[in-house]
């Protein structure tokens, strides 16, 4: 194991499970009710990990500001509530990861800006609640991130200093919320990237292609 490294934390959607599916289609019942067309589903995964944020943007063109966006975010959050798990699927190469930490009795936790309404029924009916460490949901804690406060609830959940946890995600929050908290971060470029993201720049300890090299990066493998 790497040293100073004892635990790992993961972000959720794009990272450790694929929601994009259920997101997109959730929006795209909305447009449906409208009488309105489907946005592609290519046009709509790279927003993925803003959740409802994103796909209102992407099929509404609103914004957080917009006066209509309050109503359209309530409604996409009850819709998704019903459909979350329809063709949401965990990332199999990320599942086999785990399965390494398990084996090694490596502790690792989820920190998500998904709110617990939505992430809690989703980490059991994946399986994932009997082995996380730790579920830090965006409403967990008073801010999401990028602030680093999450991460710092979950490595205090893991009795560990933040020092001693690293944390893995596919957003550049991600990075920063990690960074700020103080502990390495690693990107994970097989989430949902948007357009002319560079996760490269993110200013991360290390970029991933693929889980597996989580392995070797803690010196697992």
């Amino acid at each position: 194991m790497k040293s100073g490294i004892e635990a790992v934390l993961f972000d959720l959607d794009g990272t450790l499970v694929d929601s994009a599916p259920d997101l997109a289609g959730t929006v795209n019942d909305m447009l449906a009710q409208r009488g309105r067309p489907p946005v592609p589903y290519a046009a709509l995964r790279p927003h993925a990990g803003s959740g409802a944020r994103g796909m209102l943007r992407v099929a509404f063109g609103v914004m957080p500001v917009a006066p209509a966006y309050a109503a359209l975010r309530d409604e996409f959050h009850d819709h998704y509530a019903t459909r979350m798990l329809q063709d949401t699927r965990s990332f199999a190469a990320a599942m086999a990861v785990l399965d390494r930490l398990d084996h090694h009795g490596v502790p690792w936790g989820i920190v998500t800006n998904k709110a617990l309404r939505f992430a809690q029924p989703l980490v059991q009916a994946l399986g994932l609640h009997r082995r996380t460490a730790a579920l830090v949901g965006g409403d967990s804690t008073p801010h999401t991130k990028p602030h680093p406060a999450p991460l710092l609830e979950a490595a205090l959940r893991l009795g560990l200093s933040p020092a001693a946890c690293v944390y893995v995600g596919d957003d550049q929050r991600d990075i920063q919320a990690g960074r700020a908290a103080g502990m390495d971060t690693l990107a994970a470029t097989w989430g949902y990237l948007g357009e002319d993201e560079a996760p490269h720049a993110w200013g991360a300890d290390a970029v991933l292609a693929h889980p597996k090299e989580l392995l070797h990066w803690l010196e697992l493998a």
